[in-house]
């Protein structure tokens, strides 16, 4: 359960996030955008893994965001998962500058350490309550 204090949450994702622990994963990412009140931010620099099955957990987690007019950024990344969004031309949806706004952005990588190989999948949520409000008006 989660409590919406009309902030933004965090949700860090560790381990691997494929066809198996995807389905595992979305439903507390959908829980943590339904707690927040406009934005959703996405730590994945503990993803060992990610395959394209994980990239469309996310993909269908920002389009529920937008449904919602809501935004999923993603803040932290690991080098596999920014190699992934690179290749398919995803990293600028999960910008925080593009999250809500038509211009792309550029987005910085983290050089955090991965997990172990085979890490089962973890989420936390966290509250943030000291992050600024930012809304982007359409073009």
């Amino acid at each position: 359960m989660y409590a919406s204090s009309g902030n933004r949450n965090r949700v860090i994702v560790q381990g691997e996030l494929d066809l198996v622990s995807g389905d595992q994963i979305r439903a507390h990412l959908v829980e943590a955008l339904t707690a927040s009140s406009s934005e959703l931010e996405l730590d994945l620099s503990g993803l060992s893994f990610c395959d394209c099955a994980g990239l469309n957990v996310l993909l269908e987690l920002r389009q529920r965001a937008l449904s919602q007019g809501k935004a999923v950024t993603i803040q932290a990344v690991s080098p596999t998962v920014d190699r992934l969004l690179d290749l398919t031309g995803a990293q600028e949806l999960f910008s925080p500058e593009r999250s809500r706004c038509t211009e792309p952005a550029s987005f910085g990588t983290a050089s955090l350490p991965s997990p172990e190989p085979g890490a089962s999948p973890s989420v936390k949520v966290e509250l943030d309550r000291h992050l600024s409000g930012r809304v982007c008006e359409p073009a």
